[in-house]
């Protein structure tokens, strides 16, 4: 990401807002403290980071899945990476 004070992006706002739109987020900061800063991102981008996902597809997409997918763990991708003890239900007496 690309870091610009604040005069240089009011003088240079169109080269922030280009490089924005193409999905290359702009940081822009006021003064010497990191926290006084924003960052510009083009809309797309903003309302694909704001989208509700479901929980499926948030861990489908995450680094332990893609791990799993690759192998890292040594399993294929039709193994069971967390294998499970496949036991019959016990008898309980309830009266």
């Amino acid at each position: 990401m690309t870091q610009w004070t604040l005069e240089r992006a009011k003088n240079g706002f169109s080269e922030v807002v280009r490089r924005a739109l193409a999905h290359e987020p702009q940081i822009v900061t006021r003064g010497a403290r990191p926290e006084d800063a924003v960052v510009i991102v083009a809309r797309a981008d903003y309302e694909r980071l704001i989208a509700p996902r479901r929980l499926t597809d948030y861990l489908a997409a995450s680094p332990m899945a893609k791990a799993v997918r690759e192998g890292a763990f040594g399993y294929r991708t039709h193994d069971d990476p967390f294998p499970r003890e496949r036991d019959l239900p016990r008898d309980v007496d309830l009266g």
